[in-house]
């Protein structure tokens, strides 16, 4: 009897859970995934964040095509002068404007906050790390040491010394920063801990303060970016530009890259004492960022994050139930906020018996996650939320 993929899954892939999604999915495109058994199901989590142009864009497909007949890897990054790298960080340079100029190519969100504590730790010859309750960076040694919930972080203890965590909002808190701390990390929405945007002047403040102080501001952008919560990057709206910022997720239109972006007064630290100040392998693959400047080139043109609040605004009048005691987020990432982890489960059944896949949060399971990728139109928006009242109909 031959052994089906779903059994090889088990057996050799490294399991997170017990429960795992376990759709055997053979094709994407657009809005959708097509499983083994040839059912069609709407993507409503975007790979959380990351298919912000839809699965398998065309014209991500051809720029990955052409790049893959030209070169593959070269040489470790930063040492030859590849055509791909070169035009996406000028392309981002000037999405950021001015002051975030410098790019640093890696490969995942994980890898770019990694990067950006290294910098500023080095720039500022500091080591205090201050980061947000519910925050969420990464799980790698150095991320997860500024992630905000204890109960991931326990198992991995001893982690990475010097740092500090404050309340997400909380203005008093903000005093807490002082001339021993290197960097603020800080996501402008809160991803993980429920979609919880910051409050109006809270980023103002905070920037402020890291000023006075000469703490470096790093804004987590990776899953904010590149058009998800209405504007281009989610810092847009409060009029703060950061002195680091990383990106990835919506990046790479579905391959696999990342970046910490700061001045080049900032980002020379890398170059000296020592030599080589971080180093990698494969960031900025060149068909990840000949894939990444299509994607990017696709919503800038095509103005897709100015159509994103009318899709929010479409969202939030037709979630309307007695079981929602909220709905809450920015743009396209919205958290509906329900009683307990029993009845998002329970959603989430109902939603993929019914071919939609949606999600929760790691800091906060009580919500619904609603992240779909920015090209979803009005009819779809009306059977997802058709649906997932449905589901709650039903509990």
């Amino acid at each position: 009897m031959s052994i089906t993929q779903r059994q090889l899954f088990l057996s050799h892939l490294a399991q997170t859970t017990d429960f795992p999604l376990s759709l055997e999915i053979e094709k994407a495109e657009g809005l959708y995934m097509y499983s083994a058994d040839g059912k069609r199901y709407m993507d409503l989590i975007s790979g959380i964040s990351v298919s912000n142009v839809g699965h398998c864009h065309p014209q991500v497909i051809k720029a990955v095509k052409d790049q893959a007949d030209r070169y593959l890897h070269l040489m470790v990054y930063g040492e030859y002068i590849q055509g791909p790298q070169v035009k996406l960080a000028q392309k981002l340079a000037f999405l950021l404007g001015q002051g975030l100029s410098s790019v640093y190519f890696v490969n995942s969100g994980s890898e770019a906050n990694e990067g950006a504590i290294k910098l500023a730790k080095r720039y500022t010859g500091r080591s205090e790390i201050i980061s947000f309750k519910n925050a969420y960076h990464g799980s790698t040694q150095g991320a997860l040491s500024v992630i905000g919930d204890e109960s991931f972080k326990r198992a991995f203890r001893p982690l990475i010394p010097g740092g500090r965590t404050l309340d997400f909002n909380n203005f008093e808190h903000l005093k807490e920063i002082s001339s021993k701390t290197a960097a603020v990390i800080a996501e402008p929405v809160q991803g993980e801990a429920g979609y919880i945007p910051a409050q109006e002047g809270y980023l103002q403040a905070l920037a402020k303060k890291c000023k006075e102080t000469g703490t470096l501001l790093i804004f987590d952008e990776i899953q904010t970016g590149f058009g998800r919560t209405g504007k281009l990057f989610a810092h847009q709206y409060y009029n703060v530009k950061p002195d680091i910022i990383t990106l990835a997720k919506g990046m790479g239109g579905g391959m696999p890259i990342g970046a910490f972006i700061s001045s080049p007064e900032i980002m020379a630290s890398l170059k000296e004492n020592p030599l080589l100040g971080h180093i990698t392998t494969f960031g900025g693959h060149p068909v990840s960022c000949a894939a990444a400047l299509a994607c990017v080139n696709i919503i800038d043109q095509e103005k897709l994050h100015k159509k994103v609040k009318a899709k929010e605004a479409l969202f939030r009048k037709l979630l309307v139930h007695p079981k929602i005691k909220a709905v809450r987020g920015q743009g396209l990432m919205l958290a509906v906020q329900l009683s307990s982890f029993e009845e998002v489960e329970k959603v989430i059944q109902h939603c993929l018996n019914k071919g939609i896949v949606t999600d929760w949060f790691l800091f906060c399971n009580s919500a619904l996650r609603l992240s779909p990728p920015l090209i979803i139109n009005e009819e779809e928006i009306l059977l997802a939320c058709k649906t997932i009242i449905k589901g709650l109909e039903l509990l």
